[in-house]
């Protein structure tokens, strides 16, 4: 899906999450187990390590869809590590947004202060499984 891979090694999920200043702004390749899908339009997936800690692969609407029941496999993808800074107020957005996306009930109170996330803007996926 997308574009042809430019790494040939992918790194592990927690191994981005450890430590993922130097890779800010940079192209990696991360390999994870999908966890979530968007339902609405297959624009974004969730790939977690064994803790449950994951990275979202976002793409532009409609350059890649990633297949709605592909929760359960592994996945490479590669594209560039973007650091977002979210205030209380967008990331209660932030949350409220994938949760309707994903038809599940959303509580504003289980959001507590704004957070830090790394996403991966993709150009390139492949599931293993």
């Amino acid at each position: 899906m997308g574009q042809k891979f430019t790494i040939t090694v992918p790194l592990a999920v927690e191994a981005v999450l450890a430590n993922p200043e130097p890779y800010v702004g940079k192209t990696v390749q991360v390999k994870g187990k999908v966890s979530e899908v968007c339902q609405m339009m297959g624009c974004w997936m969730m790939l977690t390590d064994a803790d449950g800690k994951g990275i979202r692969v976002k793409v532009n609407d409609g350059e890649i869809v990633f297949p709605k029941d592909s929760i359960g496999k592994v996945a490479i993808a590669e594209g560039t590590l973007k650091k977002i800074v979210q205030s209380r107020e967008q990331a209660v957005a932030a949350a409220r947004h994938i949760a309707e996306e994903q038809g599940r009930k959303f509580n504003p109170d289980s959001v507590k202060s704004g957070v830090t996330v790394y996403q991966v803007q993709g150009t390139g996926a492949v599931l293993l499984d």
